[in-house]
This record gives C-alpha cells, sequence and structure tokens, in this order.
C-alpha cells in the first residue's frame, strides 16, 4: 500500500511532471477554463483552493484540492476510447489507494450543464464537511 498523501510528502506531488503541468494550464479546454474562471478560481467554490494541472504521482490531476484531498477530472471525447478509459481506472485507483477522492466530469457536462456540475461539487464539499465534523464561520454557534 502507497503512504497516504499528507502535508510531509506534499501530497505526492511529483516534480518530474512540472513541465508537462504547465503546457496543460497553458492549452487548457473550454471546459476546463469554464470550471476553472466560474467556480474554481481564487477560493470561489465555498473558499476551498484549487490549484490546476497538479501533478500528483504519476499523473496530472486537471484540479486539485488539498485541503478537500479532492481531484477533479475532465474528460473529452478521448475518453470515450476502451484504452483510455482503463488508463482512467488506473488513474482513479492509484489516486483513490493514497487518500484522494476523484469526481469526473465531461466537457460536455460542464459546458452545458454548468449550474448542475457546480451545484454538484457544492453538495459534495457540504457532504465533506459533515463527515469531517468542519463547521463554517457562519454556522458556528455564538
Amino acid at each position: 500500500m502507497k503512504t497516504p498523501a499528507s502535508p510531509s510528502n506534499n501530497w505526492h506531488y511529483n516534480k518530474d511532471l512540472k513541465l508537462r503541468a504547465r503546457e496543460l494550464r497553458k492549452h487548457s479546454t473550454k471546459a476546463e477554463i469554464c470550471l476553472w474562471s466560474f467556480v474554481l478560481k481564487g477560493g470561489w467554490l465555498m473558499g476551498y483552493e484549487f490549484l490546476r494541472q497538479r501533478p500528483v504521482l504519476n499523473y496530472i490531476a486537471d484540479f486539485f484540492c488539498k485541503d478537500l484531498m479532492l481531484i477533479i477530472e475532465l474528460d473529452g471525447l478521448i475518453h470515450e476510447f476502451d484504452e483510455i478509459q482503463v488508463r482512467d481506472t488506473q488513474k482513479q485507483q492509484a489516486l483513490e489507494a493514497v487518500g484522494f477522492t476523484v469526481l469526473r466530469f465531461s466537457n460536455w457536462e460542464v459546458l452545458h450543464r454548468f449550474d448542475e456540475v457546480a451545484e454538484d461539487l457544492r453538495v459534495w464539499i457540504v457532504e465533506f464537511e459533515k463527515r469531517n465534523g468542519i463547521v463554517r464561520e457562519a454556522e458556528k454557534k455564538v
């Protein structure tokens, strides 16, 4: 079993993929730009910080939030091919094995069901906070 992702191992950051991740950030898909710009950037999603194209293990996560141990993957049409689905499954299993949750959305969903995708993410975070006893400032009893 792999060591769980944590601050002590920088959440399994892989510096060997740094240049590839930078290139992917420069050439983002429309769906990635949309989700980043209107939901994830600058802590807009309930105050949580997300990073784009973050190297983790031997993979590059589309979006990564260390505080939530969450990785969001956006899948274009290429992900419908069997061999790509096999790689996606291997990637997801490896990430889950070190403690991450992986949520997947298609590019089509992000571009055509944007509000529903944003709400799905918000609901997931609320459930995460409940499971982990996280109380938001506005909800704290005085």
